[in-house]
């Protein structure tokens, strides 16, 4: 747990605005968060020479560097030569694709070559860790308040380390007959939570695989079917013989909630929710359905009906060894808001509606 420890502090350097180490076979960076950067911390950070900024490669495709020949792989990040008028409020547009209508004249940007390509996408994959947008200042050396080696990212993520913390009876509107159990992540402190609707009966339970949605689920959202779909389901588990509800800590796809309403953004601009994600620096879905996989190992249910329409879901539990007997259609809380969403997830994602 030594090596998840350094990627929990790295990760809370960077949300801080704090200079992070990241090293790899390849060499070693020293990395500041263009989103958390200051102009007191980044006076610091610039001392004795500008750092450059590292953006991902799907950003400076969008920003059209990729015709240039230091910056024409897309699976590697992208360093942009920091020049003088490439000040703080500049590196920011530079970074946020929702600023793109306000700013939309950059550049030109001249492109460098990456020397130590696999500690720069650790560094971007540490930044995405943190829920921040992949997008910062680098430099080869100095100073840093965490050091952390992209090899520990793995075991940091890995869903081995989540355990039960604590559980107890919870009559609930849909059933009296309830119980929660909270999961915690000791490597990320993430807490996920399980609601046992009725009583255990040798059966495949029916179980949801629900990922926070503040907005939709509290807030009463209509841009997406999330808070339909959280009560359509509950309700779904008093008419079965029993059920669990898995609810994960995967707020906007695994996100965050910030970068979801980032991606709200460029939804109001004319992209879909797929395009919205990728020109964040993020994949179409960055959940984990391993910690499912998890939850449901630690609760002693192997084999489950699966209340979804994600074909993703089924595959992710069934890779981690929950075997999946059914799978039961889930489609309600269709409205004029998200008939765009959910026709993006039926055409892109995959999703069965």
């Amino acid at each position: 747990m030594t090596a998840a420890r350094d990627a929990a502090r790295a990760i809370d350097a960077l949300k801080r605005g704090w200079p992070v180490a990241v090293g790899a076979d390849d060499g070693r960076v020293v990395v500041l968060a263009i989103e958390t950067a200051n102009d007191v911390s980044l006076a610091a950070f610039d001392a004795g020479q500008p750092a450059d900024v590292l953006l991902s490669a799907a950003r400076a495709a969008t920003l059209n560097l990729a015709n240039q020949r230091d910056a024409a792989s897309p699976a590697c990040p992208a360093l942009i030569e920091r020049v003088p008028w490439l000040d703080l409020p500049t590196a920011i547009a530079l970074a946020d694709p929702v600023r793109d209508m306000a700013t939309p004249l950059k550049g030109p940007f001249r492109a460098k070559g990456v020397t130590a390509p696999a500690a720069c996408a650790a560094a971007l994959r540490l930044a995405r860790l943190a829920g921040l947008l992949p997008a910062l200042f680098v430099r080869a050396d100095g100073p840093a308040e965490a050091e952390v080696d992209a090899a520990v990212l793995d075991d940091y993520e890995d869903p081995a380390h989540l355990v039960i913390a604590s559980q107890a009876r919870l009559p609930v509107a849909v059933s009296e007959r309830a119980e929660i159990v909270a999961f915690r992540h000791v490597a990320d402190a993430a807490e996920h939570v399980a609601l046992i609707i009725g009583t255990p009966d040798g059966t495949p339970p029916l179980v949801r695989l629900h990922s926070e949605c503040l907005t939709g689920d509290v807030l009463g959202s209509l841009k997406c079917d999330c808070g339909p779909q959280l009560n359509g389901a509950l309700k779904a588990m008093t008419q079965a013989s029993w059920g669990i509800l898995l609810y994960l800590r995967q707020e906007g796809r695994g996100i965050g909630l910030i970068n979801k309403l980032r991606a709200y953004a460029l939804q109001d601009q004319g992209f879909d929710t797929v395009d919205a994600n990728l020109r964040l620096g993020f994949g179409v879905d960055e959940r984990d359905f391993r910690v499912a996989a998890r939850m449901l190992s630690l609760l002693g249910q192997l084999k489950v009906r699966l209340l979804t329409n994600n074909p993703q879901k089924v595959a992710g539990l069934e890779t981690a060894g929950i075997a999946v007997a059914e799978r039961v259609p889930h489609k309600m809380g269709e409205n004029p808001h998200n008939s765009a969403y959910l026709a993006t997830k039926r055409d892109r994602t995959g999703h069965v509606l």
